[in-house]
């Protein structure tokens, strides 16, 4: 088994640290926040994720799992050197690479030689190029094994992926990366760096493509009297398309696609390429999450008087407590005035959140309905099914439930008295 240092005790880097301990490999992943790092000592996980909190502490027990404080403290013995650092949007588009290229100075001249600096960071395509001139050494690889986990799901993921990215320039480099998952029963694809990158890319621009599609489909139901429940079976049961992602919602958001997309659309770009069809999805998006306000806004009571919207739900999907560029806030955000009062009920917030501050938190759904005059399910978490929709009817002032995620059936809401709207229903 291997020596692996991991940078960055984020999403990605713990996920990637843990599992690779739970394969049996010597990990020791490192992080600049000190409080982090003692959390993570005593294993106490900083973010929401399943079945991640059980695998580190089963790291911790065995010592095969380690926390530092600082890159060069986990890179001095280790042969191989995962960067999981952030890289966030810019506004034009384009990836900051500012926290990927400083950690990348820290650890150069001190990696021990023939070992192997492996990005699983999300990075525009030419980043493993560039990392190559960077560290000027011809004793080491670089290597590109972009991640595609998906959170709420992200050790099995890790553990069971649909394939395995190795981008390298040097054919050995690639075959030991490999090794490192020989336990994972997975295609492994070998390819350039830059096919590597793209890859990463592209896989999140056509899922972020094909929700928009889906979104325009719903639209269009409800204009035809169409079901896009019954539209999107019928063209999920078609092999050349899958069943997956084909639900409808108030549009798509999250840490991966808009800044995946809007990097890709960036690159295009770059090198002189119009790439239209993904710069107008990106467009698409945000018109959807407005026309999603729109029909929520339309519920409301015309008179001029205080309005209280209801929102269940803030992450940008069900199984985290990411809020990063989530859709719900987005529609809440074009909602916010003089005469809108807004409650939001999500299982994993508590408190007030600094991207609409105005949005008041409940910890209690049941309280959070009160004296409502439309409850809006603005994430699809499984356990809002499991309320007691009747009770929550007799508490609002209006039984208007605006289902952006298409959670409940419309003929057992309507028999309980509710007034629905669905996306494509």
């Amino acid at each position: 088994m291997a020596e692996i240092a991991v940078i960055g005790a984020g999403y990605v880097g713990l996920t990637t640290g843990a599992c690779l301990a739970h394969l049996g490999h010597e990990v020791t992943v490192a992080d600049i926040e000190i409080q982090r790092v003692e959390a993570l000592q005593r294993g106490e996980i900083p973010f929401v994720e399943p079945k991640l909190s059980e695998i580190v502490n089963a790291g911790i027990k065995s010592n095969k799992l380690k926390f530092v404080v600082g890159a060069k403290n986990a890179c001095k013995k280790a042969e191989f050197h995962f960067l999981c650092l952030p890289t966030p949007p810019n506004g034009d588009g384009s990836t900051d690479l500012s926290y990927f290229q400083a950690g990348v100075e820290e650890i150069s001249d001190i990696l021990p030689p023939n070992s192997i600096l492996i990005n699983k960071s999300t990075v525009p395509v030419g980043t493993a190029a560039e990392i190559d001139n960077q560290i000027e050494r011809t004793d080491l690889a670089v290597v590109s094994n972009p991640e595609f986990l998906a959170e709420g799901n992200a050790v099995n993921d890790f553990l069971h992926p649909s394939r395995i990215v190795i981008g390298a320039v040097i054919p050995e480099a690639a075959t030991r990366v490999a090794e490192l998952y020989s336990q994972i029963n997975a295609p492994v694809l070998a390819t350039s760096w830059e096919s590597a990158e793209l890859i990463k890319l592209t896989a999140n621009a056509f899922l972020a493509m094909k929700l928009t599609f889906v979104n325009e489909i719903a639209t269009l139901c409800e204009k035809t009297g169409a079901d896009i429940q019954d539209v999107m079976m019928g063209i999920g049961y078609d092999p050349r398309i899958g069943a997956s992602y084909l639900n409808p919602g108030p549009g798509w958001g999250g840490s991966c696609f808009p800044k995946d997309s809007s990097s890709l659309a960036h690159v295009a770009r770059k090198v002189g390429f119009d790439f239209s069809l993904l710069e107008h999805t990106i467009e698409l998006n945000k018109q959807h999450v407005e026309r999603t306000a729109v029909k929520i806004q339309a519920t409301l009571p015309k008179a001029n008087s205080i309005r209280k919207i209801a929102a269940w739900g803030l992450t940008f999907k069900a199984g985290t407590d990411d809020l990063r560029s989530s859709p719900a806030i987005a529609v809440l955000r074009h909602l916010i005035n003089d005469q809108n009062t807004i409650y939001a009920y999500d299982p994993t917030i508590t408190e007030s959140i600094k991207q609409i501050p105005e949005v008041l938190i409940e910890t209690d759904p049941y309280v959070c309905a009160e004296n409502a005059d439309v409850i809006v399910i603005l994430t699809e978490w499984e356990n809002f099914k499991n309320l007691d929709m009747s009770r929550v009817m007799k508490v609002m002032k209006s039984p208007n439930l605006v289902d952006t995620r298409n959670l409940f059936k419309r003929k057992e809401m309507e028999k309980l008295g509710f007034i629905y709207y669905g996306m494509g229903v």
